[in-house]
């Protein structure tokens, strides 16, 4: 069955890039709703941005999304992972701003406040968007291929010079709560260099090394209380890229494999498989389905409650 949130969620922070303040709610909505941001400071044309693929401006840096009347919200990738990471279907999003607000870095605190008030099931079926057959897109070394499974699985794989990050590689099978008890607590990250060029160019001005961002240097990291897991870049990785494959409109069903890739390709494999005739079809989920898909027996003592150094 699909869900929406059982209260209204709220949050303030302070956008990633734009460094200025941000305020945000979450509110339950209707079966066949979807997500949709409201950008509330707009108060005349065409307020409404739905979560979907063909709105993405792609960047390298974050999820953009754009409507047709040109209202833009950025960084909707760590909201749109603790949506989908807490099986939520339908909700409506208003914020004050051009961008959401980035918390810690990661999707832990969304989805804390998401379980805190608990997720309301709607009597509708979920329907999914089931994977028929591969499909692959490759640019400047890096790959991101959907390839068909029995359910919705994430591979990913970096390869960063600074020796602090190195090579990682991981996998997960995203049923069952698997999000938030395993990448939800994963922060964003970059390194030193890449801030610096950042911040030069009027970008990441709202980023504070250790707060809401792990920053690497060589051997050198910058992460707080220490990094929450050993592999915390890789996990992040693919945090985000479950915010982004959430705005297929539906839950995916097949395999996710990213190998150095970034926002911008997983929207282009997006609008690749879409554009590929027979690579998806759309699945009305029945209840075995629907068990196994994200979210799913997802319950509020699985999610991590505090945060600090890996053991």
């Amino acid at each position: 069955m699909q869900n929406t949130l059982k209260a209204t969620v709220a949050f303030d922070g302070v956008g990633l890039h734009s460094g200025k303040p941000a305020k945000m709610t979450l509110r339950p909505a209707p079966t066949g709703h979807g997500i949709v941001f409201k950008r509330i400071d707009i108060a005349l044309g065409n307020n409404l941005i739905p979560a979907r693929w063909d709105l993405v401006e792609r960047s390298p840096l974050c999820t953009k999304l754009v409507n047709e009347a040109g209202v833009s919200l950025s960084t909707v990738e760590h909201i749109m992972a603790a949506l989908a990471g807490c099986g939520v279907h339908n909700a409506l999003i208003e914020i004050n701003g051009p961008e959401v607000p980035i918390a810690d870095g990661s999707s832990v605190e969304f989805v804390r406040a998401i379980m805190q008030q608990g997720v309301h099931r709607q009597e509708a079926p979920v329907v999914a968007w089931e994977v028929v057959k591969p499909v692959t897109v490759e640019k400047d070394g890096a790959r991101a291929t959907l390839r068909p499974a029995d359910q919705f699985r994430i591979e990913f794989h970096i390869e960063f010079e600074d020796e602090a990050i190195g090579q990682q590689s991981r996998a997960l099978d995203m049923r069952n709560g698997a999000f938030a008890r395993e990448l939800c607590d994963s922060r964003t990250f970059c390194r030193r260099a890449d801030v610096e060029f950042m911040q030069a160019n009027g970008l990441a001005l709202g980023g504070v090394p250790g707060e809401n961002a792990v920053v690497f240097d060589g051997m050198d990291v910058e992460s707080g209380a220490g990094l929450r897991h050993a592999d915390e870049p890789v996990r992040h990785k693919m945090l985000d890229a479950l915010g982004d494959l959430a705005l297929a409109g539906g839950p995916l069903i097949g395999v996710y494999t990213g190998e150095k890739a970034g926002h911008a390709l997983t929207n282009t494999l997006l609008r690749e498989a879409f554009a590929t005739p027979g690579a998806l079809r759309q699945v009305i989920c029945g209840k075995a389905m629907s068990a196994n898909l994200p979210g799913a027996g997802l319950v509020r003592s699985e999610v991590p409650a505090r945060v600090g150094r890996v053991a």
